[in-house]
């Protein structure tokens, strides 16, 4: 089984459970964060239910382009799109599509913003190189991860997570690992949800790669 197999099954196996609150969250902090443009062109990568796309959607005019909600998992895809039904998100605010989130199926230098909530800890550093690829020069990222310190993951999750990504333990690492990746203009924090803690970092794309 290829390992997008064996990520779309663990999440199928979690969307009809999903913690919808907890993503809520960290969806709001990284959008409070990022900030992308009422019209930027966006997309939300591994976005699971999409809580991200969601509340982006629901914030913006009815001329924005769709909002690229991108997820391995067909049952996390169908959950997104059972929320968007039952909450105020005109159909084609988001465009739902079932694909492997690296590469994004995007052309180069074609996006405004990329965001990625709670995932990129299992895309692995590949991610990073995808996302300056798709990025025009000064785009933002804007991407979540579990803080080192607080993170006890299940062997099933353990086993999945990519090696090229470390936890960080605090924002100083966090912003040199965006900007090893090529990134510029790191910004990163701790962001406390109860007993968890996630990082919260956005950066740029350098003008003129």
């Amino acid at each position: 089984m290829t390992r997008s197999a064996t990520l779309a099954g663990v999440f199928d196996d979690l969307a009809a459970s999903y913690d919808h609150e907890h993503h809520e969250e960290i969806a709001r902090a990284l959008l409070a964060l990022v900030d992308p443009g009422p019209l930027d062109s966006v997309a939300d990568v591994a976005c699971g239910a999409g809580a991200v796309a969601l509340r982006l959607a629901r914030a913006r005019p009815a001329d924005a382009p769709a909002v690229l909600a991108v997820d391995v998992s067909p049952g996390m895809i169908a959950a997104g799109r059972a929320r968007a039904t039952s909450s105020p998100v005109p159909n084609a605010s988001i465009d739902w599509r079932v694909t492997d989130a690296v590469p994004l199926p995007v052309p180069d230098r074609s996006l405004d913003v990329v965001l990625c909530a709670s995932a990129l800890h299992f895309l692995g550093g590949r991610a990073m190189a995808d996302w300056r690829r798709a990025l025009r020069p000064g785009g933002r990222v804007g991407y979540t991860l579990p803080l080192a310190t607080h993170f006890r993951p299940s062997a099933r999750f353990s086993a999945l997570l990519a090696a090229d990504v470390p936890l960080p333990a605090d924002a100083d690492e966090a912003d040199a690992w965006a900007t090893a990746h090529g990134f510029t203009d790191a910004t990163s924090y701790v962001h406390v949800l109860g007993t968890r803690r996630v990082m919260v970092t956005t950066a740029l794309t350098p003008d003129g790669r």
